[in-house]
C-alpha cells in the first residue's frame, strides 16, 4: 500500500467529520498492526475492497462517539440500530471517496457491521498489511483500519 492511497483515507475522515458541528478532528499517523482486535472498538464498520484493489476498510469508534455524531449532524435517534447504521455509512464514504480516487476497478461491498471484536469476513489476504490510523474527535478514539494490495 503506498502513502498516496492511505492519504485518501485520511482526507476521507477529515472531509467526513468537518460536516459536523464540531469539526476538529485530529488524525494521527499510520502504523503498522497485525490484527484488526489491536484497534476495535465498541462498533466496526467493514467494506470489502475487490477488483483493481484486494483488501477492506474499516471504521471503529466506541458507542459514545457514534451517538455524538448523530446528535451533531441534528440526528435524535441514537438507538443501537442508528448507531450500526452511522458506523457503516461511515466505512462506506470512506470507501466510495476512494472509489472516485481510485477508479472503477476499486470495487466496494455493501457495509457489514460488528458489535465488539470485528467480524471475520471481509478478511485480508495473508500478504496484505493492516494500517491502522488514530481518529481524534471530542474526547473520543476512533480508528481506521485500511488494508489494501
Amino acid at each position: 500500500m503506498m502513502e498516496n492511497q492511505l492519504k485518501i483515507f485520511i482526507d476521507g475522515i477529515v472531509n467526513y467529520f468537518h460536516h459536523t458541528n464540531d469539526s476538529s478532528v485530529f488524525v494521527g499517523s499510520p502504523y503498522l498492526i497485525n490484527d484488526l482486535d489491536e484497534i476495535s472498538s465498541d462498533y466496526t464498520g467493514s467494506i470489502a475492497i475487490s477488483g483493481s484493489y484486494e483488501g477492506a476498510c474499516h471504521f471503529t469508534a466506541p458507542s459514545a462517539l457514534v451517538r455524538h455524531l448523530i446528535l451533531s449532524f441534528g440526528e435524535t435517534d441514537t438507538s443501537e440500530s442508528m448507531i450500526s447504521d452511522t458506523v457503516g455509512e461511515v466505512a462506506n464514504t470512506l470507501s466510495g471517496n476512494a472509489r472516485q480516487k481510485l477508479g472503477k476497478g476499486f470495487n466496494i461491498s455493501t457495509p457489514t457491521i460488528s458489535k465488539g471484536r470485528p467480524c471475520d469476513t471481509p478478511t485480508r489476504a495473508d500478504h496484505s498489511r493492516i494500517y491502522a490510523i488514530p481518529i481524534s474527535w471530542k474526547s473520543y478514539k476512533a480508528a481506521l483500519g485500511i488494508h489494501l494490495n
